[in-house]
């Protein structure tokens, strides 16, 4: 598949998505297909592999795992959901995942415990707008989205269905994850 045969119009499935391989990376949310391309910046990169190194070296020997991208993220609306119905696969940034059944072969098919989206100019609408509804309405428990510019990140918490305020670090501070227990990102290490 390359860009010229993407049909804006027409809605795609992960079914679709399993038959491209031009080298390219595509997202699919609620049957519209986004193009990932181009390929991240170089400080997009720093904060991912730091973020996803602290988090590894905790999980080392628990139950929960830690992904980075590309690792494919299917949302299901129910169990038994077909490649032909499933409407949205993702790549996030980093997710943890801690219930072992939701993985398989391909990535994870269901909502990961944490979603951590890194901003760039290319994907911020989609990953401040769309994704944060998509993770709210298929219950990721904290979607995390970092500002590399501004050396910001909120964090989204899922309470009663809805994410509510975020809580904002900056530069200087430690996170304390306490849904994975005692885990602490330390953010000047990231940034």
């Amino acid at each position: 598949m390359s860009n010229l045969a993407l049909k804006p119009e027409q809605k795609y499935t992960y079914a679709d998505y399993k038959t491209w391989n031009d080298g390219e990376r595509y997202e699919i949310i609620n049957g519209i297909i986004y193009n990932m391309s181009p390929a991240p910046m170089r400080v997009h990169q720093k904060i991912s592999v730091e973020l996803t190194r602290q988090i590894s070296n905790y999980l080392k020997g628990k139950p929960c795992l830690v992904y980075d991208a590309p690792f494919d993220v299917r949302f299901i609306d129910y169990d038994e959901q077909s490649d032909e119905e499933i409407e949205t696969v993702v790549q996030p940034d980093i997710v943890v995942v801690c219930d072992e059944k939701k993985l398989d072969d391909y990535g994870c098919k269901g909502a990961p415990d944490i979603v951590i989206e890194i901003l760039s100019p290319s994907t911020y609408k989609k990953d401040k707008f769309e994704k944060f509804s998509l993770y709210e309405k298929y219950g990721v428990k904290e979607y995390w989205i970092v500002y590399p510019g501004e050396k910001i990140v909120e964090i989204y918490k899922l309470i009663d269905g809805k994410y509510g305020i975020p809580e904002v670090y900056g530069m200087d501070d430690k996170i304390e994850v306490k849904y994975l227990g005692e885990l602490v990102v330390d953010l000047k290490e990231a940034f």
